[in-house]
Protein backbone atom coordinates (compact mmCIF):
# COMPACT_ATOMS: atom_id res chain seq x y z
CA UNK A 1 0.00 0.00 0.00
CA UNK A 2 2.64 1.99 0.69
CA UNK A 3 4.11 1.90 -2.52
CA UNK A 4 1.13 2.67 -4.32
CA UNK A 5 0.54 6.02 -2.22
CA UNK A 6 4.49 7.13 -3.59
CA UNK A 7 2.62 6.76 -6.96
CA UNK A 8 0.01 9.50 -6.57
CA UNK A 9 -0.50 13.10 -5.88
CA UNK A 10 -3.15 13.10 -2.97
CA UNK A 11 -3.19 16.86 -3.19
CA UNK A 12 -3.75 16.76 -6.47
CA UNK A 13 -6.19 13.77 -5.97
CA UNK A 14 -8.22 15.35 -3.33
CA UNK A 15 -9.10 18.52 -5.63
CA UNK A 16 -10.07 15.87 -8.65
CA UNK A 17 -12.86 13.89 -6.50
CA UNK A 18 -14.06 17.28 -3.96
CA UNK A 19 -13.95 19.92 -6.73
CA UNK A 20 -16.48 18.26 -9.47
CA UNK A 21 -18.74 17.00 -6.33
CA UNK A 22 -19.10 20.67 -4.99
CA UNK A 23 -20.23 21.96 -8.25
CA UNK A 24 -22.31 19.27 -8.79
CA UNK A 25 -24.03 20.32 -5.90
CA UNK A 26 -23.81 23.77 -6.45
CA UNK A 27 -26.08 23.15 -9.85
CA UNK A 28 -28.16 21.15 -8.13
CA UNK A 29 -28.82 23.84 -5.50
CA UNK A 30 -29.43 26.25 -8.07
CA UNK A 31 -31.87 24.16 -10.04
CA UNK A 32 -33.59 23.59 -7.02
CA UNK A 33 -34.14 27.81 -6.95
CA UNK A 34 -35.52 27.93 -10.79
CA UNK A 35 -37.91 24.89 -9.78
CA UNK A 36 -41.37 26.82 -9.85
CA UNK A 37 -40.21 29.05 -13.14
CA UNK A 38 -39.64 25.71 -15.23
CA UNK A 39 -42.26 24.11 -17.00
CA UNK A 40 -42.72 20.30 -16.49
CA UNK A 41 -41.59 18.51 -18.10
CA UNK A 42 -38.04 20.45 -18.95
CA UNK A 43 -36.98 20.24 -22.19
CA UNK A 44 -33.27 18.46 -22.36
CA UNK A 45 -32.28 18.75 -26.32
CA UNK A 46 -33.37 21.44 -28.65
CA UNK A 47 -33.14 22.28 -31.89
CA UNK A 48 -33.90 25.70 -34.45
CA UNK A 49 -37.83 25.56 -33.09
CA UNK A 50 -37.50 24.76 -29.62
CA UNK A 51 -37.14 22.21 -27.60
CA UNK A 52 -37.46 18.45 -28.79
CA UNK A 53 -36.69 15.96 -26.16
CA UNK A 54 -38.08 16.41 -22.38
CA UNK A 55 -37.62 14.16 -18.97
CA UNK A 56 -38.58 15.35 -15.54
CA UNK A 57 -37.19 18.26 -13.68
CA UNK A 58 -35.53 15.70 -11.10
CA UNK A 59 -34.19 13.93 -14.00
CA UNK A 60 -32.42 16.95 -15.44
CA UNK A 61 -31.07 17.75 -12.04
CA UNK A 62 -29.94 14.47 -11.21
CA UNK A 63 -28.37 13.69 -14.63
CA UNK A 64 -26.66 17.44 -14.88
CA UNK A 65 -25.14 16.65 -11.43
CA UNK A 66 -23.98 13.15 -12.55
CA UNK A 67 -22.17 13.79 -15.51
CA UNK A 68 -20.60 17.31 -14.02
CA UNK A 69 -19.23 14.94 -11.69
CA UNK A 70 -18.22 12.80 -14.04
CA UNK A 71 -16.99 14.33 -16.46
CA UNK A 72 -14.47 16.32 -14.04
CA UNK A 73 -13.12 12.97 -12.60
CA UNK A 74 -12.66 11.44 -15.77
CA UNK A 75 -10.24 14.34 -16.45
CA UNK A 76 -8.66 15.63 -13.52
CA UNK A 77 -7.86 11.77 -12.74
CA UNK A 78 -4.63 12.04 -15.42
CA UNK A 79 -3.33 14.85 -13.67
CA UNK A 80 -2.82 12.75 -10.00
CA UNK A 81 -0.32 10.00 -11.47
CA UNK A 82 3.01 11.12 -10.85
CA UNK A 83 4.66 8.81 -13.56
CA UNK A 84 3.02 11.35 -15.75
CA UNK A 85 4.96 14.45 -17.16
CA UNK A 86 4.84 17.88 -14.81
CA UNK A 87 3.82 19.66 -18.43
CA UNK A 88 1.26 16.65 -19.06
CA UNK A 89 -0.28 17.08 -15.11
CA UNK A 90 -0.49 21.06 -15.79
CA UNK A 91 -2.43 21.04 -18.94
CA UNK A 92 -4.71 18.09 -17.25
CA UNK A 93 -5.71 19.88 -14.53
CA UNK A 94 -6.54 23.08 -16.09
CA UNK A 95 -8.84 20.91 -18.82
CA UNK A 96 -10.61 19.32 -16.01
CA UNK A 97 -11.46 22.56 -14.79
CA UNK A 98 -12.56 23.63 -18.24
CA UNK A 99 -14.46 20.70 -18.51
CA UNK A 100 -16.56 20.30 -15.32
CA UNK A 101 -16.97 24.21 -15.38
CA UNK A 102 -18.35 24.09 -19.52
CA UNK A 103 -20.39 21.08 -18.85
CA UNK A 104 -22.08 23.28 -15.65
CA UNK A 105 -22.26 26.09 -18.39
CA UNK A 106 -24.48 23.91 -20.80
CA UNK A 107 -26.79 22.66 -18.17
CA UNK A 108 -27.59 25.77 -16.39
CA UNK A 109 -28.02 27.62 -19.61
CA UNK A 110 -30.87 25.33 -20.60
CA UNK A 111 -32.73 25.35 -17.14
CA UNK A 112 -32.15 29.65 -17.38
CA UNK A 113 -33.85 29.65 -21.06
CA UNK A 114 -36.45 27.72 -19.94
CA UNK A 115 -37.10 29.90 -16.94
CA UNK A 116 -40.81 31.74 -16.89
CA UNK A 117 -41.41 29.18 -20.66
CA UNK A 118 -44.71 27.79 -19.82
CA UNK A 119 -44.24 25.11 -22.65
CA UNK A 120 -40.73 23.69 -23.05
CA UNK A 121 -41.25 23.26 -26.51
CA UNK A 122 -40.99 27.02 -27.00
CA UNK A 123 -37.85 27.18 -24.97
CA UNK A 124 -33.81 27.68 -26.41
CA UNK A 125 -30.72 27.38 -24.66
CA UNK A 126 -30.00 31.19 -23.03
CA UNK A 127 -26.76 32.17 -25.25
CA UNK A 128 -25.47 34.98 -22.32
CA UNK A 129 -25.27 32.41 -19.99
CA UNK A 130 -23.81 29.77 -22.56
CA UNK A 131 -21.02 32.56 -23.74
CA UNK A 132 -20.12 33.82 -20.58
CA UNK A 133 -19.73 30.48 -18.59
CA UNK A 134 -17.78 29.40 -21.47
CA UNK A 135 -15.44 32.64 -21.69
CA UNK A 136 -14.64 31.67 -18.10
CA UNK A 137 -13.93 27.91 -18.17
CA UNK A 138 -11.54 28.64 -20.54
CA UNK A 139 -10.18 31.20 -18.91
CA UNK A 140 -9.96 29.55 -15.28
CA UNK A 141 -8.95 26.57 -17.11
CA UNK A 142 -5.77 28.06 -18.55
CA UNK A 143 -5.05 30.07 -15.07
CA UNK A 144 -5.46 26.54 -13.63
CA UNK A 145 -2.83 25.33 -15.83
CA UNK A 146 -0.35 28.03 -14.59
CA UNK A 147 -1.01 27.82 -10.67
CA UNK A 148 -1.22 24.40 -10.19
CA UNK A 149 1.97 23.27 -8.93
CA UNK A 150 2.61 19.25 -8.92
CA UNK A 151 4.51 17.82 -5.61
CA UNK A 152 8.41 17.85 -6.35
CA UNK A 153 9.31 14.34 -6.80
CA UNK A 154 13.07 13.18 -6.71
CA UNK A 155 13.68 11.74 -10.35
CA UNK A 156 16.53 10.21 -12.29
CA UNK A 157 17.19 13.80 -13.72
CA UNK A 158 18.11 15.15 -10.27
CA UNK A 159 19.94 12.02 -9.33
CA UNK A 160 22.11 12.88 -12.78
CA UNK A 161 22.26 16.44 -11.58
CA UNK A 162 23.50 15.24 -8.03
CA UNK A 163 26.40 13.26 -9.55
CA UNK A 164 27.34 16.06 -11.64
CA UNK A 165 27.56 18.55 -9.10
CA UNK A 166 29.51 16.37 -7.12
CA UNK A 167 32.21 15.39 -9.93
CA UNK A 168 31.89 19.41 -9.65
CA UNK A 169 33.06 19.65 -5.82
CA UNK A 170 35.75 16.87 -6.25
CA UNK A 171 37.40 18.77 -9.21
CA UNK A 172 36.23 22.45 -9.52
CA UNK A 173 38.44 22.31 -12.56
CA UNK A 174 36.39 20.05 -14.31
CA UNK A 175 33.76 22.64 -15.63
CA UNK A 176 36.61 24.68 -16.98
CA UNK A 177 37.17 21.98 -19.56
CA UNK A 178 33.59 21.20 -20.82
CA UNK A 179 32.12 23.45 -24.01
CA UNK A 180 28.94 22.92 -25.41
CA UNK A 181 28.29 24.60 -28.07
CA UNK A 182 25.96 25.37 -31.63
CA UNK A 183 27.59 26.33 -34.99
CA UNK A 184 25.56 26.70 -38.41
CA UNK A 185 25.51 28.53 -41.65
CA UNK A 186 24.80 32.44 -42.40
CA UNK A 187 21.35 33.11 -42.46
CA UNK A 188 21.98 34.49 -45.97
CA UNK A 189 22.97 30.73 -46.66
CA UNK A 190 19.28 29.53 -45.47
CA UNK A 191 17.55 32.47 -47.22
CA UNK A 192 19.08 31.09 -50.35
CA UNK A 193 17.63 27.36 -49.99
CA UNK A 194 14.19 28.45 -49.28
CA UNK A 195 14.37 30.78 -52.59
CA UNK A 196 16.23 27.85 -54.87
CA UNK A 197 14.58 24.76 -53.15
CA UNK A 198 11.50 25.34 -50.91
CA UNK A 199 9.74 27.85 -53.28
CA UNK A 200 10.27 25.75 -56.37
CA UNK A 201 9.05 22.73 -54.66
CA UNK A 202 5.84 24.55 -53.87
CA UNK A 203 5.56 25.44 -57.51
CA UNK A 204 6.33 21.13 -58.18
CA UNK A 205 3.51 19.93 -55.64
CA UNK A 206 0.95 21.63 -57.26
CA UNK A 207 1.49 19.46 -60.51
CA UNK A 208 3.55 16.08 -59.06
CA UNK A 209 2.81 16.62 -55.11
CA UNK A 210 5.51 13.47 -54.17
CA UNK A 211 8.19 15.33 -56.07
CA UNK A 212 7.63 18.36 -54.92
CA UNK A 213 7.61 16.85 -51.13
CA UNK A 214 10.58 15.02 -52.17
CA UNK A 215 12.38 17.77 -53.14
CA UNK A 216 11.41 19.67 -50.02
CA UNK A 217 12.60 16.67 -47.82
CA UNK A 218 15.57 17.18 -49.13
CA UNK A 219 16.25 20.51 -48.74
CA UNK A 220 15.58 20.88 -45.03
CA UNK A 221 17.68 17.64 -44.42
CA UNK A 222 20.72 19.62 -46.84
CA UNK A 223 19.93 22.64 -44.51
CA UNK A 224 20.17 20.33 -41.24
CA UNK A 225 24.24 19.34 -42.20
CA UNK A 226 24.48 23.31 -41.79
CA UNK A 227 23.66 23.13 -37.92
CA UNK A 228 26.50 21.42 -35.63
CA UNK A 229 25.99 20.84 -31.98
CA UNK A 230 29.66 20.30 -30.69
CA UNK A 231 30.90 18.46 -27.40
CA UNK A 232 33.94 19.26 -25.59
CA UNK A 233 35.04 17.54 -22.48
CA UNK A 234 38.15 15.67 -20.86
CA UNK A 235 36.76 12.48 -22.79
CA UNK A 236 37.52 13.98 -25.94
CA UNK A 237 35.43 15.68 -28.88
CA UNK A 238 31.95 15.04 -30.78
CA UNK A 239 30.02 16.88 -33.18
CA UNK A 240 26.23 15.94 -34.37
CA UNK A 241 25.29 17.50 -37.69
CA UNK A 242 21.66 18.84 -37.33
CA UNK A 243 22.32 18.63 -33.50
CA UNK A 244 21.05 14.77 -33.47
CA UNK A 245 23.67 12.58 -35.80
CA UNK A 246 26.83 12.06 -34.49
CA UNK A 247 29.91 12.67 -37.20
CA UNK A 248 32.62 12.91 -35.49
CA UNK A 249 34.10 11.32 -32.45
CA UNK A 250 37.69 11.90 -31.31
CA UNK A 251 38.94 10.38 -28.02
CA UNK A 252 40.81 12.70 -25.92
CA UNK A 253 43.56 9.70 -26.12
CA UNK A 254 43.83 10.20 -30.14
CA UNK A 255 44.37 13.49 -30.18
CA UNK A 256 48.02 15.30 -30.79
CA UNK A 257 47.32 19.02 -30.89
CA UNK A 258 44.17 21.36 -31.67
CA UNK A 259 44.00 24.78 -32.99
CA UNK A 260 42.17 27.75 -33.94
CA UNK A 261 42.29 28.75 -37.53
CA UNK A 262 40.73 30.76 -39.86
CA UNK A 263 39.70 27.90 -42.66
CA UNK A 264 38.05 28.18 -46.29
CA UNK A 265 35.36 25.27 -46.47
CA UNK A 266 36.91 24.88 -49.92
CA UNK A 267 39.98 23.71 -48.37
CA UNK A 268 38.23 21.16 -47.21
CA UNK A 269 35.80 19.89 -49.71
CA UNK A 270 33.04 22.22 -49.15
CA UNK A 271 30.11 23.11 -46.34
CA UNK A 272 28.83 19.82 -44.47
CA UNK A 273 30.70 16.49 -43.57
CA UNK A 274 33.13 16.05 -45.38
CA UNK A 275 36.05 13.67 -46.23
CA UNK A 276 38.88 15.22 -48.57
CA UNK A 277 42.46 14.29 -48.62
CA UNK A 278 43.50 13.25 -45.40
CA UNK A 279 40.92 15.17 -43.06
CA UNK A 280 37.74 15.07 -42.13
CA UNK A 281 35.51 18.55 -41.49
CA UNK A 282 32.20 19.49 -40.60
CA UNK A 283 32.31 22.96 -41.55
CA UNK A 284 29.01 25.21 -41.70
CA UNK A 285 30.81 28.07 -43.71
CA UNK A 286 34.53 29.26 -43.89
CA UNK A 287 36.13 31.20 -40.83
CA UNK A 288 36.86 30.55 -37.59
CA UNK A 289 37.57 26.83 -36.78
CA UNK A 290 39.33 24.39 -34.90
CA UNK A 291 41.76 21.87 -36.82
CA UNK A 292 42.91 18.63 -34.64
CA UNK A 293 45.64 16.84 -35.38
CA UNK A 294 45.14 12.92 -34.76
CA UNK A 295 48.74 10.67 -33.44
CA UNK A 296 48.05 9.00 -36.65
CA UNK A 297 48.41 12.09 -38.39
CA UNK A 298 44.67 12.90 -40.01
CA UNK A 299 42.57 16.14 -39.49
CA UNK A 300 39.61 16.94 -38.19
CA UNK A 301 38.35 20.50 -38.89
CA UNK A 302 34.93 21.85 -37.35
CA UNK A 303 33.67 25.54 -36.89
CA UNK A 304 33.62 27.15 -34.30
CA UNK A 305 31.29 30.36 -34.47
CA UNK A 306 33.45 33.09 -33.21
CA UNK A 307 37.28 33.08 -32.88
CA UNK A 308 36.81 33.58 -29.12
CA UNK A 309 34.89 29.85 -29.05
CA UNK A 310 37.70 28.48 -31.50
CA UNK A 311 40.23 29.47 -28.34
CA UNK A 312 38.43 27.90 -25.86
CA UNK A 313 37.22 25.04 -27.67
CA UNK A 314 41.34 24.08 -28.70
CA UNK A 315 42.64 24.61 -25.36
CA UNK A 316 40.18 22.26 -23.62
CA UNK A 317 41.05 19.61 -26.73
CA UNK A 318 44.57 19.94 -25.92
CA UNK A 319 44.05 19.99 -21.93
CA UNK A 320 42.10 16.62 -22.66
CA UNK A 321 44.68 15.52 -24.68
CA UNK A 322 47.67 16.33 -21.98
CA UNK A 323 45.89 14.57 -19.67
CA UNK A 324 44.83 11.40 -21.49
CA UNK A 325 48.46 11.30 -22.43
CA UNK A 326 49.57 11.94 -18.65
CA UNK A 327 47.03 9.20 -17.19
CA UNK A 328 47.70 6.43 -19.96
CA UNK A 329 44.24 5.44 -19.88
CA UNK A 330 41.47 6.48 -22.60
CA UNK A 331 38.55 8.17 -21.95
CA UNK A 332 35.58 8.28 -24.20
CA UNK A 333 34.16 11.38 -25.16
CA UNK A 334 31.15 12.56 -23.72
Amino acid sequence: MGSFRDTLDFRALRFAVAFPVLLAAGFVVCALMLRNDLPNPVAVMWNADGGSSFAPFGAYAAGGAALIALSGWVTFIQAVPLSRPVVMRRIMMGVGLMTSLFMTTVLAAGLVGQSGVSDARLSHVDPIILAMGSGAALALGIVMMFAFKPDPRWTPEDDAALQSELRLLEDPDLARDSLRLWVHARSSVFVMIIVSALFPAALIAVVVPWLGALVAVAAVVGAGFLFARVRADRGGLQVFAGGILRVLAVPAVDIATAAPAQVKAADFGGWGWRHHDDATAMLVSSGPAVVVRKLNGRRIALSAGTQDSADKLAEILNRAARRAHTDGQPQQPG
